[in-house]
């Protein structure tokens, strides 16, 4: 496969939208002002037309930066696959006979909807999707939202949904995933585009118009194990991280730049971008017994948010853990009145 084309620097500009992240100073990753991102929630009881719309406009007439969508487009029945973010091992959403729309249609909608904020999916399961129709509809979207998508890309979990969609093989969905994200570069990049690869072959092709955003759209990296920020380090122009405590977010900051210094590429130049499930009616409890990051009182989520500013993060994306709609109202208006302004 031939090298990923070189990443759009953290910072730049397009059409008036800053891809803010913490500011490069002598090299040293220095705290920034944060960037928010509201998860809509495109999955759970909530995920209804009507309450999508709801937090698009309160996206757009708040300081959010962005708006995101999860991916998932089918659940079987019985899952024995295991969730890799929490303890138990047990997606945290009872998905039986619960709404679950898909997020590139989703995505469409939101374009749309909004004028202002970015447009991004925390992540795409790369392998679910032909990376050519992919690869088209994600440089579609970046052109009529006027340059404003960001790809979250993620190699999945959810064995039954790889059986469920036809897609490649689970157990080699790293290296398809790799594959994907090549593909998807030279199809933004535009014009001829060929690849020859282990999993997928394309003669030549001709891609028109490329993206808004050059040379691709962002490409974040979803994940929290080691093949996950392997992949950001050769691949990724960020990461995208979630459900980590504090110590195990040390360590794997540490060795994901490491990792970046083995591949000849500057750490600091990495947008460093957090999923945070926020509860402000009680605290939870993380896998070292510890409260959850983004649970307890709205003190202690300021707190959190700092420490993430801290580590070099610049996007916090927040989602409301529960599925209750009049809760979330009260608990987002304490985040965007209490706590964004602080940031």
């Amino acid at each position: 496969m031939a090298s990923a084309q070189a990443a759009a620097p953290v910072g730049a500009i397009v059409l008036g939208l800053e891809w803010r992240a913490g500011t490069v100073i002598g090299g040293d990753r220095m705290p920034g002002r944060l960037s928010f991102g509201l998860d809509v929630g495109i999955y759970g009881r909530l995920a209804t037309r009507a309450h999508i719309l709801e937090m698009a406009a309160l996206a757009e007439d708040a300081d959010f930066g962005s708006v995101w969508v999860a991916d998932h487009v089918i659940f079987p029945v019985t899952v024995k696959s295991r969730y890799p973010y929490n303890a138990s091992g047990v997606f945290p959403v009872d998905m039986s006979y619960e709404p679950l729309l898909e997020p590139v249609a989703t995505m469409g909608v939101l374009v749309g909807a909004t004028k202002r904020v970015r447009v991004g999916v925390s992540v795409l399961v790369m392998p679910y999707r032909n990376p050519v129709l992919l690869g088209r509809m994600l440089v579609t979207l970046d052109v009529l939202s006027g340059g404003r998508m960001i790809l979250g890309a993620g190699v999945g979990w959810l064995a039954e949904e790889f059986k469920a969609l036809d897609a490649r093989d689970f157990a080699a969905r790293g290296a398809v995933t790799d594959e994907c994200l090549e593909i998807v570069r030279r199809l933004c990049a535009g014009g001829e585009v060929s690849f020859q690869g282990t999993h997928y072959q394309l003669d030549p092709l001709v891609s028109s118009p490329g993206s808004v955003q050059r040379p691709h759209i962002p490409i974040l990296i979803g994940g929290t194990t080691r093949p996950a920020l392997e992949r950001t380090a050769r691949l990724g122009d960020g990461w995208l991280s979630t459900d980590l405590q504090p110590a195990k977010m040390e360590e794997r900051l540490a060795r994901l730049r490491a990792l970046c210094a083995g591949q000849g590429r500057d750490f600091d130049r990495l947008e460093l971008t957090h999923k945070l499930f926020i509860d402000m009616s009680r605290a939870h409890r993380g896998r070292d017994g510890e409260r959850a990051m983004g649970t307890g009182t709205a003190a202690e989520i300021t707190d959190d948010l700092r420490r993430l500013r801290d580590w070099g993060f610049g996007t916090v994306i927040v989602r409301y853990r529960g599925g209750d709609e009049a809760q979330q109202r009260d608990q987002f208006r304490v985040f965007v009145d209490q706590i964004m302004p602080k940031f």
